[in-house]
């Protein structure tokens, strides 16, 4: 028997105890998430609906927008309702998002100083029938606590993306989906926690959109060409043209 052989053997045999790759695809109802080489690692093909998808970030908010905006804006075309922002360190800048597909009239920001009344507002966006997507910066929230977002996001089928400080890394997490996303030129994306083997190197993901990415490249294109040095202006003339 050959080797090829013997593998689809051993990758046909009915083991209870193992999760495969295929299988894991099957049973994940997922959101493409608008990157091929974060897709080919996630189970179903994408973000993972109705479950907690926890982000990890020394700085919060850093790379969110072009992680999710693909998924968002097509969650957005699917759902009447808004996406809703609970506890967003800073404003969304909006023309960039129109130019990448999301209307800005379709966000809800829900600013809340106190950990437990955000968690009140994501849990009660995760009920509303219409909305499309929740993202919730919950640095102080708990396990338990993130178990009840995740039920509530299960029950509905909604995108659900919790942001959360490297710290929450050694903490347990009822979290389907854990990664954490750091770099400045290149995205950096880690599988923390999937369903399936860990992924143990950082997948490099494109830190701005498209036109963005060629615009400043053209930027630093021009910056890296040598200037002609100015042409030294004779004294005698400098004088002549003063006399005139």
């Amino acid at each position: 028997m050959s080797a090829a052989a013997r593998l689809r053997l051993v990758s046909d045999l009915q083991l209870p105890d193992v999760w495969r790759l295929r299988d894991l695809a099957a049973q994940e109802t997922a959101v493409p998430t608008g990157h091929a080489a974060l897709d080919a690692q996630l189970p179903g093909g994408g973000w993972p609906l109705g479950s907690l998808i926890e982000i990890l970030q020394d700085q919060a908010a850093r790379h969110a927008w072009q992680l999710l905006l693909p998924a968002l804006a097509q969650a957005a075309g699917q759902q009447p309702g808004p996406v809703v922002l609970v506890g967003a360190p800073h404003e969304p800048f909006c023309p960039s998002l129109l130019a990448q597909g999301l209307a800005p009239a379709r966000l809800l920001r829900v600013q809340a100083a106190k950990p437990q009344a955000r968690l009140w507002a994501a849990e009660q966006a995760l009920r509303c029938a219409d909305v499309a997507a929740v993202m919730a910066w919950l640095p102080q929230a708990r396990g338990p606590e993130l178990r009840r977002l995740h039920i509530a996001a299960q029950q509905h089928a909604r995108l659900l993306f919790v942001f959360r400080t490297l710290q929450a890394k050694n903490e347990s997490s009822p979290a389907r989906l854990r990664l954490q996303v750091d770099g400045v030129d290149a995205m950096q994306v880690r599988i923390l926690k999937r369903r399936g083997p860990p992924l143990d190197t950082p997948l490099a993901l494109p830190a701005h959109p498209p036109r963005l990415a060629a615009l400043l490249e053209a930027r630093r294109s021009k910056a890296a060409i040598p200037q002609p040095m100015p042409k030294e202006r004779s004294h005698v003339l400098d004088r002549t043209a003063a006399v005139a």
